[in-house]
């Protein structure tokens, strides 16, 4: 007989009927994700086998045809990079050490497949490990430990370099380490408490935007301004938020720009808590843990932020919640590049709600309206305007769980296209038109895979 109690969280399942699949299985969505994160633990990685990673990729390079060659090249890249940012760790970890990993044992350990000839698996506690292994150890989080900080700043520069401090604080305190919990939640712990810091540095709040003297807005209320928020890669994402079915939808959904700007609002205790609770699925005594704290105090900030967080969305959840892009946003999305590239002001027109919303942090530009945003760009696309831009070229792109593009211009009197600006698109519920643009300044094209100039 199947179990009548959530094998994660231990409470008991709602009546079952009708319910087929891991929706049967789990009480929430937020225990879905954490059994599958549970049931696919990253594998051993060691600098050793992605050398050899390396140079198994590299020997399968040859000149012909030219399809295999580019997807061998991306391969061989993509490991190199890997092997690139745990040089690094391990660089940054050894300026920071001031002597000799400690010794003594902990009860967490890490598998070395690299120690034994024969492929035999050793383990080694954390505190044993040197400056390399410790990298390699923290490679293997780094995706999804640059997401939640992401998730905490709205910053993908910052989520990256918040990275790279979470892991350094975890080398000065490994002798701590006491393996009572996992080396994930161990980290996570350090990198939110990274994130805290950097929020109370900063204190940063969302702004109103305000009128640019001589510039037609639009009749719509001034969008909330939120100067730091960047978009964050799809393809960057933790492989549990990009394939896994049964959570992509929850997943995606918190990186969506509509939450993430919303997220923006609430103060760092708050907004630490609902991020480790309702999109890491931690419980609430793991997410005391993390945060110092008591279950209580977790729970009473989570009270406060929920209701808080929905000020800030549409109140229609539907008005806002992206889900994987349709066939027709795609359609939608090509025929969008198809008219900025023939500078064809009408069809992009056709193409945007009467209300639609065009933002683009950290400027100061924002318009609410299709008549104030078409006059806002009909200028520069148009050849015999004094201000024309010059000829466009764009590249499509994932953002947020959402359809994006790179827009690329080429200025009159030069022959190269260079990155100008990435939109990222949310549609209107019906998904035939295009609701909100967020327009974003060009140097994370690279994030993207996307170049600097064609």
């Amino acid at each position: 007989m199947a179990a009548e109690v959530c094998p994660v969280c231990g409470k008991p399942l709602a009546a079952r009927a009708g319910r087929t699949g891991r929706g049967s299985v789990y009480c929430s969505a937020a225990c879905r994700q954490k059994a599958y994160r549970e049931r696919h633990q990253p594998g051993a990685l060691t600098v050793q086998g992605l050398i050899d990673e390396i140079g198994r990729r590299a020997g399968r390079l040859t000149p012909q045809p030219p399809a295999a060659l580019y997807a061998h090249v991306t391969e061989l890249a993509t490991a190199i990079a890997q092997l690139k940012r745990v040089a690094r760790t391990a660089r940054d970890t050894a300026a920071e050490s001031s002597g000799s990993v400690t010794p003594a044992p902990v009860t967490e350990h890490v598998r070395d497949t690299a120690a034994e000839p024969d492929g035999s698996v050793t383990l080694l506690p954390v505190t044993e490990l040197d400056e390399t292994d410790f990298a390699a150890l923290t490679e293997q989080y780094r995706r999804e430990i640059q997401v939640h900080c992401y998730r905490m700043t709205g910053s993908y520069d910052e989520a990256e370099d918040l990275v790279q401090e979470t892991f350094l604080r975890a080398w000065r305190a490994r002798d701590g380490f006491q393996g009572r919990a996992s080396a994930r939640t161990w980290l996570y712990r350090i990198a939110t408490n990274a994130c805290l810091d950097l929020l109370r540095r900063t204190a940063r709040r969302p702004q109103r935007y305000e009128p640019v003297p001589g510039m037609h807005h639009g009749d719509g209320e001034p969008p909330a301004r939120i100067t730091w928020l960047q978009p964050y890669p799809d393809d960057e994402l933790p492989v549990a938020e990009r394939e896994l079915p049964e959570s992509a939808g929850e997943s995606r959904e918190t990186l969506e720009l509509v939450l993430l700007a919303a997220i923006q609002h609430l103060p760092a205790r708050q907004r630490a808590a609902l991020v480790l609770r309702d999109a890491l699925g931690l419980t609430a005594a793991e997410t005391a843990e993390a945060l110092e704290t008591s279950v209580a105090s977790v729970n009473s900030a989570l009270q406060r932020a929920r209701p808080a967080l929905r000020e800030h969305l549409p109140g229609d959840r539907a008005d806002w919640r992206a889900g994987e892009p349709t066939r027709q946003q795609r359609d939608v999305l090509d025929r969008y590049m198809a008219a900025v590239e023939r500078l064809d002001l009408d069809a992009m027109t056709a193409l945007l709600t009467e209300d639609v919303v065009l933002t683009m942090p950290p400027n100061p530009f924002w318009f609410t309206g299709r008549d104030a945003l078409v006059d806002f760009v009909r200028v520069s696309l148009d050849p015999a305007s004094p201000a024309f831009l010059g000829h466009w070229r764009s590249l499509p792109a994932r953002a947020n769980g959402q359809l994006a593009v790179g827009n690329y211009v080429r200025r009159p009197g030069t022959s190269v296209f260079r990155a100008q600006v990435l939109d990222v698109l949310r549609f209107e519920k019906g998904g035939d038109r295009i609701a909100e643009i967020t327009s974003f300044e060009p140097h994370l094209f690279p994030a993207f895979g996307l170049p600097l100039r064609l």
